[in-house]
């Protein structure tokens, strides 16, 4: 099972004292949380205000920064509508990236996933298909480029644990009913962070831990940063594993 650290997110950066907006800060929290036992990196660019930001130039330099911290590890980013709303301009953006990440991720539910995953497939890059609930399911369902996926991302949004594993095996199981083949990686965020990476380790799935998902331990205590929150992770998935 891959767990990857998704280190930063959409958050401001007020939101916990580990968060930044220095590309070198979050590539070394990166890679303490690689050394803490997490295979592989999900990060969000920002600009030079601490915004969100698919540009070329912010790309190339968070993915650089990230290659010269982490060398041996996995690389993804996001493409997320809310970075760049206008499909058009977020599809000639990835055309222009010249550090390019290992995978990026695509939130199917949005306007113009179809194409944005068809440019990262011809760039090389690979596409992490994000599946947030049965409209992005069904979305997916229809997609030309469902196949050429590297995983499927299933995000159980934030609810309560009882509604995280319904959710989380309805989804699941969706996925795997449309492409038994391909890896899937499951996940929750605040709430469902934990709950959702317990299911993970029960279904031999994979999952991730950061910052971007909680910023609190499983006791609820808050956590000093990627590294607590990789290591809790992997204490719930050998534990899982134990069960099964």
């Amino acid at each position: 099972m891959l767990l990857k650290v998704c280190a930063n997110g959409a958050r401001d950066i007020s939101e916990h004292p580990a968060l930044s907006g220095d590309p070198d800060e979050v590539a070394a929290e990166c890679a303490r949380a690689i050394a803490a036992g997490a295979g592989a990196i999900h990060a969000h660019p920002k600009d030079d205000q601490g915004e969100e930001s698919l540009n070329p130039p912010d790309v190339d330099r968070w993915v650089a920064v990230m290659r010269q911290h982490c060398p041996n590890a996995p690389i993804g980013v996001t493409t997320g509508a809310w970075a760049m709303p206008d499909v058009a301009a977020r599809i000639h953006a990835i055309d222009a990236w010249q550090e390019l990440p290992d995978f990026a991720s695509v939130n199917w539910h949005e306007d113009g996933a179809d194409e944005v995953a068809a440019k990262l497939l011809q760039r090389g890059i690979g596409v992490e298909a994000g599946i947030w609930h049965e409209q992005g399911l069904n979305a997916w369902a229809a997609s030309p480029v469902r196949s050429q996926c590297l995983r499927v991302l299933v995000e159980v949004q934030d609810m309560t644990p009882d509604e995280t594993y319904e959710t989380g095996r309805a989804l699941v199981g969706g996925v795997r009913a449309l492409e038994p083949d391909l890896a899937v990686l499951l996940h929750g965020e605040e709430r469902s962070a934990w709950p959702a990476i317990k299911l993970a380790g029960q279904l031999g799935l994979d999952t991730r831990a950061g910052l971007e998902d909680c910023l609190v331990l499983p006791s609820g205590v808050p956590a000093d940063g990627n590294v607590d929150l990789v290591q809790a992770a992997l204490n719930i998935l050998v534990k899982s594993s134990d069960q099964m």
